[in-house]
Protein backbone atom coordinates (compact mmCIF):
# COMPACT_ATOMS: atom_id res chain seq x y z
CA UNK A 1 0.00 0.00 0.00
CA UNK A 2 1.25 3.33 -0.68
CA UNK A 3 0.98 6.44 1.90
CA UNK A 4 -1.68 7.81 0.32
CA UNK A 5 -3.77 4.84 0.05
CA UNK A 6 -3.18 4.28 3.94
CA UNK A 7 -4.38 8.02 4.54
CA UNK A 8 -7.54 7.78 2.55
CA UNK A 9 -8.15 3.83 3.91
CA UNK A 10 -7.48 5.50 8.02
CA UNK A 11 -10.04 8.77 6.95
CA UNK A 12 -12.47 6.44 5.61
CA UNK A 13 -12.33 4.10 8.97
CA UNK A 14 -12.71 7.24 10.88
CA UNK A 15 -15.75 8.33 9.08
CA UNK A 16 -17.44 5.08 8.58
CA UNK A 17 -17.28 4.58 12.38
CA UNK A 18 -18.42 8.33 13.48
CA UNK A 19 -21.29 8.44 11.49
CA UNK A 20 -22.39 4.84 11.46
CA UNK A 21 -22.45 5.42 15.22
CA UNK A 22 -23.62 8.92 15.25
CA UNK A 23 -26.70 7.31 13.07
CA UNK A 24 -27.38 4.14 14.88
CA UNK A 25 -27.49 6.55 18.15
CA UNK A 26 -30.15 8.99 16.95
CA UNK A 27 -31.94 5.74 15.66
CA UNK A 28 -32.18 4.11 19.26
CA UNK A 29 -33.59 7.67 20.59
CA UNK A 30 -36.63 7.44 18.32
CA UNK A 31 -36.85 3.23 19.48
CA UNK A 32 -35.50 2.11 16.51
CA UNK A 33 -32.77 -0.55 16.79
CA UNK A 34 -29.42 0.83 15.91
CA UNK A 35 -28.99 -1.30 12.59
CA UNK A 36 -31.29 1.10 10.77
CA UNK A 37 -29.49 3.93 12.16
CA UNK A 38 -26.17 2.17 10.68
CA UNK A 39 -27.96 1.01 7.47
CA UNK A 40 -28.79 4.42 6.42
CA UNK A 41 -25.33 5.61 7.02
CA UNK A 42 -23.71 3.35 4.49
CA UNK A 43 -26.81 4.48 1.93
CA UNK A 44 -25.78 8.37 2.54
CA UNK A 45 -22.10 7.45 1.36
CA UNK A 46 -23.20 5.42 -0.97
CA UNK A 47 -23.76 7.09 -4.82
CA UNK A 48 -27.68 7.83 -4.17
CA UNK A 49 -26.39 11.60 -3.08
CA UNK A 50 -24.57 14.58 -5.25
CA UNK A 51 -24.73 12.27 -8.49
CA UNK A 52 -22.18 9.74 -7.06
CA UNK A 53 -19.40 12.13 -6.44
CA UNK A 54 -18.91 11.45 -2.67
CA UNK A 55 -17.94 7.64 -3.13
CA UNK A 56 -15.92 8.62 -5.98
CA UNK A 57 -13.79 11.12 -3.63
CA UNK A 58 -14.04 8.89 -0.44
CA UNK A 59 -13.67 5.74 -1.86
CA UNK A 60 -11.75 5.04 -4.57
CA UNK A 61 -11.61 1.33 -6.61
CA UNK A 62 -8.37 0.95 -5.00
CA UNK A 63 -9.35 1.28 -1.57
CA UNK A 64 -12.70 -0.55 -1.59
CA UNK A 65 -11.34 -4.07 -1.71
CA UNK A 66 -9.60 -3.31 1.56
CA UNK A 67 -13.19 -2.33 2.90
CA UNK A 68 -14.65 -5.21 1.16
CA UNK A 69 -11.97 -7.32 3.03
CA UNK A 70 -12.67 -5.76 6.22
CA UNK A 71 -16.48 -6.53 6.26
CA UNK A 72 -16.17 -9.69 4.87
CA UNK A 73 -14.46 -10.56 8.05
CA UNK A 74 -16.98 -8.66 10.14
CA UNK A 75 -19.34 -10.45 8.65
CA UNK A 76 -18.02 -14.02 9.18
CA UNK A 77 -17.71 -12.95 12.81
CA UNK A 78 -21.34 -11.78 12.78
CA UNK A 79 -22.69 -15.25 11.46
CA UNK A 80 -20.59 -16.91 14.07
CA UNK A 81 -22.50 -14.65 16.73
CA UNK A 82 -25.37 -16.23 14.90
CA UNK A 83 -24.72 -19.54 15.14
CA UNK A 84 -23.65 -19.23 18.58
CA UNK A 85 -26.94 -17.31 19.69
CA UNK A 86 -29.11 -19.86 18.66
CA UNK A 87 -30.26 -23.02 21.31
CA UNK A 88 -31.20 -26.58 20.22
CA UNK A 89 -34.47 -26.43 22.35
CA UNK A 90 -35.44 -22.98 20.78
CA UNK A 91 -35.17 -24.51 17.77
CA UNK A 92 -37.58 -27.28 18.76
CA UNK A 93 -40.33 -25.23 19.74
CA UNK A 94 -42.54 -24.41 22.69
CA UNK A 95 -45.53 -25.87 21.00
CA UNK A 96 -48.03 -26.47 18.17
CA UNK A 97 -47.97 -22.91 17.71
CA UNK A 98 -44.70 -22.06 16.83
CA UNK A 99 -44.85 -25.09 14.31
CA UNK A 100 -48.16 -23.16 12.43
CA UNK A 101 -45.97 -19.96 12.90
CA UNK A 102 -42.99 -21.47 11.24
CA UNK A 103 -44.67 -22.80 8.22
CA UNK A 104 -46.85 -19.13 8.06
CA UNK A 105 -43.93 -17.26 8.22
CA UNK A 106 -41.67 -19.52 6.06
CA UNK A 107 -44.11 -20.67 3.24
CA UNK A 108 -46.35 -17.99 2.42
CA UNK A 109 -43.89 -15.38 1.77
CA UNK A 110 -41.91 -17.72 -0.37
CA UNK A 111 -44.79 -18.21 -2.33
CA UNK A 112 -45.64 -14.37 -2.51
CA UNK A 113 -41.78 -13.92 -3.22
CA UNK A 114 -42.01 -16.20 -6.37
CA UNK A 115 -45.21 -14.27 -7.88
CA UNK A 116 -43.10 -11.22 -7.44
CA UNK A 117 -40.36 -12.33 -8.90
CA UNK A 118 -42.38 -13.70 -11.99
CA UNK A 119 -43.58 -9.99 -12.30
CA UNK A 120 -40.01 -8.21 -11.75
CA UNK A 121 -39.11 -10.24 -14.61
CA UNK A 122 -40.77 -8.15 -16.88
CA UNK A 123 -38.22 -5.03 -16.65
CA UNK A 124 -35.11 -7.41 -14.94
CA UNK A 125 -33.21 -9.43 -17.35
CA UNK A 126 -31.12 -11.63 -15.06
CA UNK A 127 -28.83 -14.25 -16.46
CA UNK A 128 -30.58 -17.47 -14.54
CA UNK A 129 -34.51 -16.51 -14.28
CA UNK A 130 -34.80 -20.02 -12.19
CA UNK A 131 -32.46 -18.80 -9.89
CA UNK A 132 -33.40 -15.15 -9.24
CA UNK A 133 -36.91 -16.28 -9.00
CA UNK A 134 -36.06 -18.97 -6.21
CA UNK A 135 -33.60 -16.30 -4.78
CA UNK A 136 -36.53 -13.22 -4.35
CA UNK A 137 -38.64 -15.48 -2.73
CA UNK A 138 -36.25 -16.52 -0.26
CA UNK A 139 -35.29 -13.09 0.37
CA UNK A 140 -39.15 -12.34 1.12
CA UNK A 141 -39.09 -14.88 3.31
CA UNK A 142 -36.15 -13.93 5.85
CA UNK A 143 -36.62 -12.68 9.37
CA UNK A 144 -33.75 -11.14 10.87
CA UNK A 145 -32.65 -13.72 14.35
CA UNK A 146 -30.42 -11.52 15.54
CA UNK A 147 -32.07 -8.00 15.40
CA UNK A 148 -35.53 -9.52 16.71
CA UNK A 149 -33.77 -10.62 20.02
CA UNK A 150 -32.39 -7.69 20.39
CA UNK A 151 -35.57 -5.77 19.92
CA UNK A 152 -37.06 -8.50 22.34
CA UNK A 153 -34.70 -7.81 25.01
CA UNK A 154 -35.03 -3.48 24.59
CA UNK A 155 -39.16 -4.20 25.22
CA UNK A 156 -38.88 -6.67 27.81
CA UNK A 157 -40.34 -9.47 25.74
CA UNK A 158 -37.60 -12.01 25.83
CA UNK A 159 -39.14 -14.09 29.25
CA UNK A 160 -42.44 -13.79 27.81
CA UNK A 161 -44.67 -16.59 26.10
CA UNK A 162 -44.94 -14.57 22.66
CA UNK A 163 -41.18 -14.14 23.10
CA UNK A 164 -40.26 -17.67 23.36
CA UNK A 165 -42.55 -18.20 20.22
CA UNK A 166 -41.15 -15.47 18.18
CA UNK A 167 -37.50 -16.79 18.97
CA UNK A 168 -38.20 -20.34 18.30
CA UNK A 169 -40.26 -19.21 15.10
CA UNK A 170 -37.09 -17.16 13.48
CA UNK A 171 -34.47 -19.26 14.62
CA UNK A 172 -36.14 -22.35 12.34
CA UNK A 173 -36.65 -19.50 9.70
CA UNK A 174 -33.16 -18.63 9.40
CA UNK A 175 -31.69 -22.05 9.37
CA UNK A 176 -34.28 -22.92 6.54
CA UNK A 177 -33.09 -19.93 4.32
CA UNK A 178 -28.98 -20.20 5.23
CA UNK A 179 -29.89 -23.75 4.16
CA UNK A 180 -31.77 -22.76 1.19
CA UNK A 181 -29.56 -19.67 -0.16
CA UNK A 182 -26.75 -22.33 0.25
CA UNK A 183 -28.60 -24.72 -2.95
CA UNK A 184 -29.17 -21.36 -4.45
CA UNK A 185 -25.54 -20.17 -4.53
CA UNK A 186 -24.56 -24.14 -5.48
CA UNK A 187 -26.72 -23.92 -8.21
CA UNK A 188 -25.25 -20.66 -9.40
CA UNK A 189 -21.94 -21.94 -9.19
CA UNK A 190 -20.55 -20.98 -12.96
CA UNK A 191 -17.45 -23.68 -12.53
CA UNK A 192 -17.88 -26.94 -14.10
CA UNK A 193 -16.65 -28.57 -10.92
CA UNK A 194 -20.11 -28.89 -9.04
CA UNK A 195 -19.50 -31.89 -7.07
CA UNK A 196 -17.71 -29.65 -4.51
CA UNK A 197 -21.16 -28.45 -3.03
CA UNK A 198 -21.43 -32.70 -2.15
CA UNK A 199 -18.45 -31.68 -0.04
CA UNK A 200 -21.04 -30.24 2.53
CA UNK A 201 -22.40 -33.49 3.97
CA UNK A 202 -18.97 -35.01 4.96
CA UNK A 203 -17.89 -31.05 6.25
CA UNK A 204 -21.31 -31.00 8.34
CA UNK A 205 -20.71 -34.50 9.40
CA UNK A 206 -16.99 -33.79 10.32
CA UNK A 207 -17.95 -30.46 12.19
CA UNK A 208 -20.84 -32.10 14.61
CA UNK A 209 -18.54 -35.28 15.49
CA UNK A 210 -14.93 -34.28 15.60
CA UNK A 211 -15.08 -30.26 15.89
CA UNK A 212 -18.03 -30.16 18.47
CA UNK A 213 -16.56 -32.92 20.94
CA UNK A 214 -13.16 -31.09 20.25
CA UNK A 215 -14.94 -27.91 21.18
CA UNK A 216 -16.48 -29.74 24.32
CA UNK A 217 -12.76 -30.63 25.52
CA UNK A 218 -11.50 -27.44 25.39
CA UNK A 219 -14.51 -25.11 26.95
CA UNK A 220 -15.48 -27.91 29.54
CA UNK A 221 -13.75 -29.39 32.02
CA UNK A 222 -15.44 -31.77 35.10
CA UNK A 223 -18.58 -30.85 33.63
CA UNK A 224 -18.00 -27.19 34.06
CA UNK A 225 -17.45 -24.40 31.91
CA UNK A 226 -13.57 -23.24 32.15
CA UNK A 227 -12.95 -19.59 32.62
CA UNK A 228 -12.19 -17.86 29.01
CA UNK A 229 -8.58 -17.56 28.66
CA UNK A 230 -6.22 -15.60 26.38
CA UNK A 231 -5.39 -18.02 23.87
CA UNK A 232 -9.22 -19.16 23.59
CA UNK A 233 -10.87 -15.92 21.02
CA UNK A 234 -7.62 -16.30 18.87
CA UNK A 235 -8.44 -19.91 18.65
CA UNK A 236 -12.23 -19.73 18.18
CA UNK A 237 -11.86 -17.21 15.64
CA UNK A 238 -9.38 -19.20 13.74
CA UNK A 239 -11.99 -22.05 13.59
CA UNK A 240 -14.14 -19.19 12.56
CA UNK A 241 -11.93 -17.85 9.34
CA UNK A 242 -10.97 -22.23 8.48
CA UNK A 243 -14.90 -22.97 8.26
CA UNK A 244 -15.88 -20.03 6.44
CA UNK A 245 -12.55 -20.74 4.00
CA UNK A 246 -14.04 -24.39 3.94
CA UNK A 247 -17.28 -23.60 2.70
CA UNK A 248 -16.01 -21.11 0.28
CA UNK A 249 -14.08 -23.68 -1.39
CA UNK A 250 -16.55 -26.13 -1.30
CA UNK A 251 -18.60 -23.28 -3.77
CA UNK A 252 -20.80 -22.06 -1.37
CA UNK A 253 -20.57 -18.06 0.58
CA UNK A 254 -18.01 -18.11 3.51
CA UNK A 255 -21.43 -17.15 5.81
CA UNK A 256 -22.39 -20.87 5.98
CA UNK A 257 -18.80 -21.82 7.51
CA UNK A 258 -18.92 -19.23 10.05
CA UNK A 259 -22.72 -19.83 11.22
CA UNK A 260 -21.73 -23.49 11.05
CA UNK A 261 -18.94 -22.98 13.62
CA UNK A 262 -20.96 -20.95 15.97
CA UNK A 263 -23.80 -23.83 16.05
CA UNK A 264 -21.22 -26.99 17.59
CA UNK A 265 -20.01 -24.78 20.10
CA UNK A 266 -20.87 -26.97 23.34
CA UNK A 267 -24.32 -25.93 24.67
CA UNK A 268 -24.27 -28.01 28.01
CA UNK A 269 -23.61 -26.01 31.40
CA UNK A 270 -21.95 -23.12 29.24
CA UNK A 271 -24.55 -20.04 28.92
CA UNK A 272 -22.25 -18.07 30.75
CA UNK A 273 -19.00 -18.60 28.89
CA UNK A 274 -20.86 -18.32 25.33
CA UNK A 275 -22.40 -14.87 26.55
CA UNK A 276 -19.21 -13.98 27.15
CA UNK A 277 -18.10 -14.86 23.95
CA UNK A 278 -20.97 -13.12 22.22
CA UNK A 279 -20.05 -9.95 23.99
CA UNK A 280 -16.30 -10.16 23.17
CA UNK A 281 -16.98 -11.03 19.25
CA UNK A 282 -19.89 -8.01 19.30
CA UNK A 283 -16.81 -5.73 20.59
CA UNK A 284 -14.87 -6.44 16.99
CA UNK A 285 -18.40 -7.02 14.83
CA UNK A 286 -19.14 -3.59 16.20
CA UNK A 287 -16.06 -1.63 14.66
CA UNK A 288 -16.30 -3.89 11.53
CA UNK A 289 -19.84 -4.07 10.46
CA UNK A 290 -20.17 -0.58 9.95
CA UNK A 291 -17.95 -0.68 7.14
CA UNK A 292 -20.20 -3.56 5.58
CA UNK A 293 -22.95 -1.21 6.02
CA UNK A 294 -20.82 1.40 3.24
CA UNK A 295 -19.61 -1.46 1.22
CA UNK A 296 -23.49 -2.80 0.93
CA UNK A 297 -24.35 1.62 0.71
CA UNK A 298 -21.61 1.95 -2.22
CA UNK A 299 -24.01 -1.08 -4.31
CA UNK A 300 -27.41 1.18 -3.18
CA UNK A 301 -27.98 4.26 -6.10
CA UNK A 302 -32.22 5.65 -5.32
CA UNK A 303 -30.44 8.91 -7.06
CA UNK A 304 -32.11 7.60 -10.48
CA UNK A 305 -35.30 6.40 -9.44
CA UNK A 306 -38.10 7.13 -11.75
CA UNK A 307 -41.91 6.55 -11.20
CA UNK A 308 -42.03 2.75 -12.64
CA UNK A 309 -38.84 1.93 -10.09
CA UNK A 310 -41.11 3.93 -7.20
CA UNK A 311 -43.93 1.22 -7.92
CA UNK A 312 -41.73 -1.54 -7.65
CA UNK A 313 -40.76 -0.35 -4.43
CA UNK A 314 -44.27 -0.04 -3.40
CA UNK A 315 -45.37 -3.75 -4.36
CA UNK A 316 -41.92 -5.25 -3.35
CA UNK A 317 -43.23 -3.46 0.12
CA UNK A 318 -46.67 -4.67 0.15
CA UNK A 319 -45.76 -8.20 -0.66
CA UNK A 320 -42.55 -8.33 2.02
CA UNK A 321 -45.30 -7.21 4.67
CA UNK A 322 -48.49 -8.80 3.50
CA UNK A 323 -46.42 -11.85 3.33
CA UNK A 324 -44.59 -12.18 6.55
CA UNK A 325 -47.26 -10.66 8.54
CA UNK A 326 -50.44 -12.29 7.34
CA UNK A 327 -48.60 -15.96 6.54
CA UNK A 328 -46.96 -16.04 10.54
CA UNK A 329 -51.12 -14.21 11.57
CA UNK A 330 -52.56 -17.81 9.67
CA UNK A 331 -50.28 -19.86 10.62
CA UNK A 332 -50.20 -19.33 14.41
CA UNK A 333 -54.35 -18.76 14.70
CA UNK A 334 -54.17 -22.32 13.01
CA UNK A 335 -53.28 -23.35 16.09
CA UNK A 336 -54.85 -21.59 18.25
CA UNK A 337 -53.35 -18.41 19.21
CA UNK A 338 -55.69 -15.46 20.03
CA UNK A 339 -55.76 -12.52 16.85
CA UNK A 340 -53.79 -9.47 18.82
CA UNK A 341 -50.90 -11.90 20.10
CA UNK A 342 -50.81 -13.69 16.46
CA UNK A 343 -50.20 -10.04 14.79
CA UNK A 344 -47.91 -9.06 17.18
CA UNK A 345 -45.89 -12.33 16.32
CA UNK A 346 -46.54 -11.29 12.56
CA UNK A 347 -44.39 -7.84 13.28
CA UNK A 348 -41.86 -9.25 14.70
CA UNK A 349 -40.98 -12.05 11.99
CA UNK A 350 -41.72 -8.89 9.34
CA UNK A 351 -38.06 -7.46 11.44
CA UNK A 352 -35.08 -8.33 8.73
CA UNK A 353 -32.52 -5.83 9.28
CA UNK A 354 -28.64 -7.31 8.86
CA UNK A 355 -29.76 -10.49 7.43
CA UNK A 356 -30.96 -9.46 4.52
CA UNK A 357 -28.28 -7.38 3.88
CA UNK A 358 -25.97 -10.08 3.85
CA UNK A 359 -28.17 -12.32 1.84
CA UNK A 360 -28.61 -9.05 -0.27
CA UNK A 361 -24.84 -9.13 -0.71
CA UNK A 362 -24.68 -13.06 -1.82
CA UNK A 363 -27.26 -12.12 -4.43
CA UNK A 364 -25.40 -8.93 -5.59
CA UNK A 365 -22.14 -11.10 -5.79
CA UNK A 366 -23.33 -14.34 -7.56
CA UNK A 367 -24.95 -11.58 -10.27
CA UNK A 368 -28.91 -13.06 -9.77
CA UNK A 369 -29.54 -9.25 -8.51
CA UNK A 370 -28.79 -6.13 -10.61
CA UNK A 371 -27.81 -2.86 -8.68
CA UNK A 372 -31.13 -1.33 -9.24
CA UNK A 373 -33.01 -4.50 -7.79
CA UNK A 374 -30.93 -4.49 -5.19
CA UNK A 375 -31.05 -1.42 -3.91
CA UNK A 376 -35.19 -1.79 -3.87
CA UNK A 377 -34.65 -4.69 -1.82
CA UNK A 378 -32.17 -2.67 0.55
CA UNK A 379 -34.86 -0.18 1.29
CA UNK A 380 -37.31 -2.66 1.78
CA UNK A 381 -34.88 -4.37 4.43
CA UNK A 382 -34.78 -0.33 6.05
CA UNK A 383 -37.77 0.04 5.83
CA UNK A 384 -39.55 -3.48 7.00
CA UNK A 385 -36.99 -3.26 10.35
CA UNK A 386 -38.30 0.30 11.00
CA UNK A 387 -42.10 -0.62 11.08
CA UNK A 388 -41.41 -3.39 13.89
CA UNK A 389 -41.01 -0.84 16.92
CA UNK A 390 -43.85 1.67 16.09
CA UNK A 391 -46.33 -1.49 15.21
CA UNK A 392 -45.51 -2.95 17.83
CA UNK A 393 -45.86 -0.08 20.64
CA UNK A 394 -49.39 0.21 18.98
CA UNK A 395 -50.05 -3.70 19.40
CA UNK A 396 -48.71 -3.51 23.00
CA UNK A 397 -50.56 -0.40 24.22
CA UNK A 398 -52.46 -3.15 26.39
CA UNK A 399 -50.83 -5.57 28.52
CA UNK A 400 -50.35 -8.80 26.39
CA UNK A 401 -48.99 -12.28 27.15
CA UNK A 402 -49.69 -15.32 27.16
CA UNK A 403 -49.66 -18.57 29.96
CA UNK A 404 -46.89 -20.71 29.23
CA UNK A 405 -48.80 -24.31 29.04
CA UNK A 406 -46.79 -27.35 28.85
CA UNK A 407 -46.45 -29.57 25.53
CA UNK A 408 -49.12 -31.74 24.93
CA UNK A 409 -48.27 -35.13 25.37
CA UNK A 410 -51.04 -37.01 23.69
CA UNK A 411 -53.29 -35.87 20.03
CA UNK A 412 -55.68 -33.30 20.25
CA UNK A 413 -55.38 -29.52 19.39
CA UNK A 414 -52.63 -26.88 21.61
CA UNK A 415 -54.77 -23.85 22.32
CA UNK A 416 -53.15 -21.25 24.05
CA UNK A 417 -55.26 -18.53 26.23
CA UNK A 418 -54.47 -15.07 27.24
CA UNK A 419 -53.61 -14.10 30.91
Amino acid sequence: MTSHQVQLLFIDLGLILFLARTLGYLATRVNQPAVVGEIVAGVLLGPSLFNGAVPDLLFPADIRPLLAGMADVGVALFMFAIGLELERATLRGRSRVTGGAIVGSTVAPFLLGIGLAFYLLRTHEPENRAGFVVFIGLVISVTAFPVLARILSERGLSKSAIGGIALATAASVDVVAWTALAAVQATMDGSDEHWRVALAIPYVLITAFVVRPVLRAVFVRKGRAVALGPWHLPMLFTGVLLSGAATEAMGMHFIFGAFLFGTVMPREKTAALRAEIHERTGQVTSLLLPVYFVVAGLGVDLGSMNAGRFAELALILVVAVVGKIGGTYLGARSQGLPARPAVSLGVLMNTRGLTELVILGVGLQIGLLDTEMYSLMVVMAVVTTAMTGPLLARIHRKPLDLAREPEPVGPGPTTVSKT
